[in-house]
């Protein structure tokens, strides 16, 4: 007499328990479907993986815990980015950039011991491939120039880090400044200012002779040729490209070729 409590066998279940061994084609046709969507998926899923970049790894130093800790959830849902490290002052920063691979420092300015600006300046000469990014509350001219001085390459404001810090990091990362809309006007009025005052930039630290001069290296025109076109002589000719070399810090021809190329002064 059969249990009641346990269902019935079906037809069908009569019917696989006579089977013979081998598979009707359905399930044959089956398994093979599956095999190959299985085998499908690895390869579509398996090298992805495998080629996957690897996460930004990032420094976070604030004094302040909570804000840490907000920062950190900001950074750590994104995909690339990961916190593998914490400070709480610029001095333990530092440490932390001993003992652990990172990619890029997240420093608050105002910070005990050591402020992140002096953090931010031993760690430049630290670990020299190490981005730095300012996290501050101050809008500040100020700060924003020692940032920059200190080896930063981004200024973010606490007020709008959920919308900021995550672009501003990957920009660190690609080698791109990242300011918010008021340091860029602070940094052209800043420019506006050293010029109308006179004050020499970087861009012309060169007399227009010497500008001359370089142009022609750069073109390979001897120094007899240079002479013969700029109506000097072949010692002035040198005298000016030993000045050259050590204004610019540059070795020989070749870098300063491809200083004139970067200064606009020829085509590459």
């Amino acid at each position: 007499m059969s249990d009641p409590s346990l269902p019935e066998p079906s037809a069908s279940g009569r019917h696989d328990a006579t089977t013979p061994a081998s598979a009707p084609a359905s399930a044959t046709s089956a398994a093979s479907a599956t095999s190959a969507t299985s085998a499908t998926s690895a390869s579509a899923y398996g090298p992805s993986q495998a080629s996957a970049p690897a996460k930004i790894r990032i420094l976070l130093a604030d004094d302040h815990a909570l804000v840490r800790r907000g920062v950190r959830l900001i950074l750590d849902r994104e995909p690339d980015l990961e916190v593998v490290a914490e400070a709480g002052d610029g001095a333990e920063a530092i440490d932390m950039a001993r003992t652990h691979e990172a990619d890029l420092a997240v420093l608050d300015i105002a910070m005990p011991r050591l402020t992140g600006l002096q953090a931010a300046r031993e760690l430049a000469a630290l670990k020299p491939g190490l981005r730095i990014l300012m996290l501050t509350m101050h809008d500040n001219e100020q700060y924003l120039f020692q940032a920059l001085k200190s080896g930063a390459c981004g200024y973010v404001l606490k007020s709008v880090a959920d919308r900021d810090l995550v672009a501003a990091c990957r920009a660190a990362m690609r080698d791109e400044p990242f300011l918010y809309p008021g340091a860029v006007t602070a940094l052209i009025r800043n420019y506006l200012d050293r010029v109308r005052h006179g004050e020499e930039t970087s861009d012309h630290i060169l007399t227009p002779r010497e500008e001359e001069v370089l142009k022609l290296v750069a073109e390979g025109h001897s120094s007899k040729e240079i002479a013969e076109i700029l109506f000097i002589s072949i010692k002035t000719v040198q005298r000016h490209r030993a000045n050259l070399l050590q204004k610019l810090g540059l070795r020989d021809r070749l870098e300063l070729t491809r200083y004139a190329i970067r200064a606009g002064l020829i085509e590459p």
